[in-house]
């Protein structure tokens, strides 16, 4: 478990590392150029050009996952993210959050690992701003059947 990729833009309050880099669109699957420093989604100067991104990158090289959670927020689904759905469902269920397909976004960790390892399932749950209602007793179940 990683339990922040980003911890400079969570000392700064920002989805941004940094150097102004939205580390998820820093990914080398179709990586494009989008932005500016300090925009929302800055893409970098190049794919994998920050080193939060080469460590994620390194790790997930290293455990071959075959299912990984990308908690981000606050827009309260589970990203149909490009894995397997019905992992994706079965999550989106016992975390009693919705199942939904969001924007694709290029240069995103999500459609780099499931394209590099097909057959695994790497998918975003985003968070609701707020943990209401048991949601993370739900979370850690749901995560505890993934597992298995």
């Amino acid at each position: 478990m990683v339990p922040d990729a980003n911890p400079d833009g969570v000392a700064a309050h920002t989805r941004q590392n940094a150097r102004g880099v939205d580390l998820n669109r820093n990914f080398p699957y179709r990586w494009q150029s989008l932005g500016r420093p300090g925009d929302q989604q800055y893409s970098g100067t190049g794919p994998l050009s920050e080193p939060e991104s080469r460590a994620l990158v390194g790790l997930i090289k290293g455990l071959r996952p075959t299912a990984s959670v990308w908690f981000h927020q606050p827009v309260a689904v589970v990203d149909e993210s490009g894995g397997a759905v019905a992992v994706e469902r079965r999550f989106a269920t016992l975390a009693g959050l919705p199942l939904r397909r969001l924007p694709r976004y290029p240069g995103s960790a999500t459609s780099w690992q499931n394209t590099t390892w097909p057959g695994t399932s790497a998918f975003v749950v985003e968070l609701p701003g707020r943990s209401t209602g048991g949601l993370q007793t739900r979370l850690v179940r749901a995560l505890k059947d993934l597992e298995r």
